[in-house]
């Protein structure tokens, strides 16, 4: 078995003590089980997949969006990690068509006739292995196909998303699979970023019935009506992180309860506090996960202008990854796409539209050294200690350290820091450039408050596009690095806290940028 999930499904005759073992079973085998409390057809993870293909396949065949605009929507914007269509190349057309038919003859509900699979289908066009699908391919083992990531700019999300919003709230209102283990399905079945559920509290849940009804106007398929749960939700004001409340709890200033992060508004700033200080605040999905979703929460709050990040504890920022959560036999490709999950949740800090500083008080080693190389600033303590001993494993450095460092310290700096995993102190890395400032422990909080607010008082959006232009304008060759320069400063002139920097300088007085 490839993947870590295992979908336990208890039939009608099922025990719940014959199920309780099936299920310590798994966990045994270092899987992780999700528990299917009816034997319904495609249980809990396919069942949600179906109900996303068929409103994809269905939008493009009727020229709504074409195949690459959806795929490049779905892989860079909700950071899923494949394309819809490319993953059904990746399985196989055939496979697709056929389980689709299986499952539509035991359950009516999710038959969506998808005339493109079909096609397909018929004319023996099955993916990759066969040299053409919704792609084409050339023959190698394992090809990608080319998508573009800003082809998918345009695409609403919502629709996309909304009949498996729609199936997942059925499975709940019928007591298929809890919220929990239907999210966890979808994240570990499938590699989402997010459950289901939360992709549904992000969107807002009146968002998603509006998708649905107008997708059933149009298409009639049962599977499009909206679920009573979720027009239930919406007669409530449960309509997901805007209102405090959805398919999870919100608190009154928009912070989801998590579990292994903490997020502490404080206007101007917002501290985001890695919280496993009994692991050395290690890293885990859980915690990525939720550290994207504090980050999404603080993108466009207008009270936020700084983020800090910081370690809980006073012995580590982050000791690198749990190790623990890798137990369990893993295939190169699943371990390929759970690594480019957590390199998109904290490549997320280097695209974040305000400045982000890590404040560092201890162990900032692996994992957690990659997260501080995301961040815009670095200040540390004078006890700190930074490393990528990932070599000792017998692996290297996976969400960053190859790239990153080598921008910060030079080529020879970082290979020396990779290829033998020695650890360095605060001294050593200023000198070098790997942090900003090193500073006393007892002046740690006050100093990482003062360099903030001295932020928080700059002009938000030309904060955005000096940050932008400098971490994607060296990733290009000089002159497209000048020509974004360019375009940035064309930009920010024509705001009003342009007017009022230059205002306030021909006055001789303070600034008082608004970010407009």
């Amino acid at each position: 078995v490839l993947m870590p999930l295992v979908e336990v499904i208890k039939g009608a005759q099922t025990s719940d003590e014959v199920a309780r073992r099936a299920y310590d079973f798994v966990k045994s085998l270092g899987k992780e089980p999700i528990m299917v409390n009816k034997d319904v057809p495609g249980f809990v993870v396919n069942r949600v997949l179906i109900s996303l293909n068929s409103a994809a396949c269905l939008l493009v065949a009727n020229n709504q969006y074409s195949i690459v605009e959806v795929d490049s929507a779905v892989k860079y914007r909700a950071g899923l990690p494949m394309g819809i269509f490319e993953l059904q190349d990746f399985t196989g057309i055939d496979v697709g068509y056929l389980v689709g038919l299986a499952v539509a003859e035991r359950d009516p509900m999710l038959r969506v006739p998808c005339p493109l699979i079909e096609d397909l289908y018929k004319k023996g066009w099955l993916g990759q292995k066969s040299g053409r699908g919704f792609y084409e391919y050339k023959g190698g083992a394992y090809e990608r196909a080319n998508i573009p990531r800003e082809a998918g700019e345009k695409v609403d999300l919502v629709s996309i998303f909304a009949p498996a919003i729609n199936m997942a709230a059925w499975l709940l209102r019928n007591g298929i699979a809890s919220r929990e283990d239907i999210d966890k399905g979808v994240k570990l079945g499938l590699g989402w970023p997010k459950g289901v559920f939360e992709f549904a509290d992000e969107f807002g849940i009146d968002k998603v019935v509006d998708a649905l009804n107008q997708l059933y106007s149009r298409f009639n398929y049962e599977l499009f009506k909206p679920d009573p749960l979720l027009t239930q939700m919406v007669q409530e004001g449960r309509l997901g992180q805007r209102s405090g409340r959805g398919f999870y709890e919100y608190g009154a200033a928009g912070t989801v309860e998590f579990k292994e992060i903490m997020l502490r508004k404080e206007p101007p700033l917002a501290w985001i506090i890695l919280n496993r200080p009994q692991r050395l605040n290690a890293l885990t999905m859980t915690m990525l996960e939720e550290l994207s979703r504090a980050l999404d929460m603080l993108w466009d709050d207008k009270e936020v202008r700084v983020v800090i990040i910081r370690g809980a504890g006073d012995r580590a920022f982050s000791a690198g990854a749990d190790v623990s959560s890798f137990a369990g036999p893993l295939h190169t490709y699943y371990f390929f796409l759970y690594n480019r999950r957590f390199q998109e949740a904290v490549s997320k800090i280097e695209r974040f539209p305000k400045p982000v500083i890590a404040a560092i008080d201890g162990y900032a080693l692996g994992g957690g050294l990659e997260i501080a190389m995301t961040c815009d600033f670095r200040i540390a303590t004078e006890r700190s200690e930074f490393g990528q001993p990932e070599i000792a494993l017998g692996i290297l450095p996976g969400a960053g350290g190859t790239q990153r460092l080598i921008r910060l310290v030079g080529m020879a700096k970082a290979k020396e820091l990779i290829m033998l995993g020695d650890r360095i102190k605060a001294d050593e890395a200023y000198r070098i450039g790997l942090v900003n400032k090193v500073v006393p422990k007892e002046r740690f909080e006050e100093e990482v408050r003062s360099f903030a607010m001295r932020l928080a008082q700059g002009p938000p959006i030309a904060l955005t596009y000096a940050k932008y232009a400098i971490n994607f304008g060296t990733q290009v060759p000089t002159d497209i690095g000048l020509m974004l320069e360019a375009a940035f400063f064309s930009m920010a002139v024509n705001t009003k806290d342009a007017q009022e920097g230059v205002m306030a300088f021909l006055t001789k007085r303070r600034p008082e940028f608004k970010g407009e």
